[in-house]
This record gives C-alpha cells, sequence and structure tokens, in this order.
C-alpha cells in the first residue's frame, strides 16, 4: 500500500473520529442540561416533563398566531 495513501486514510479516520466524539459530547451535556431544567421545574414549580412537552409542541401555533395577528 501507497505510504501517503495510508497517512492520509490514518488523518482522515483520526478527524471523523473526533468530530464524532465532539458531537457525542456536545449531545449528552445538551440532554443532561435538558434534564436537569426539566427536573428542576418539576421540584420547585411542580410543573411535570409532559407540560414541557405540550408547551415546546405549542410553539410553532403560538408563533405562527403572534405572526399573523402583528401583520
Amino acid at each position: 500500500m501507497n505510504p501517503i495513501l495510508l497517512i492520509a486514510a490514518i488523518l482522515v479516520s483520526w478527524l471523523v473520529f473526533t468530530w464524532l466524539l465532539r458531537v457525542v459530547k456536545t449531545t449528552l451535556k445538551t440532554a443532561f442540561l435538558i434534564a436537569v431544567i426539566v427536573l428542576g421545574l418539576q421540584v420547585i414549580v411542580g410543573i411535570g416533563p409532559d407540560q414541557v412537552l405540550q408547551a415546546v409542541m405549542d410553539l410553532p401555533r403560538l408563533l405562527q398566531e403572534l405572526l399573523s395577528e402583528s401583520s
């Protein structure tokens, strides 16, 4: 095998691996942050995860209503 091709393949593999690690790390941080926020809302205010999810799912409709009222 050509040594230049081998070095290029190792370099590309390393770049893809480090990119994948960054994506997984960011995903886990975001998931942990969302879990902490939902748990905090539930403990402090008494808002459950189902209410938070329903509010998030209603956001597009609310934004559409706000935009249609302003025009």
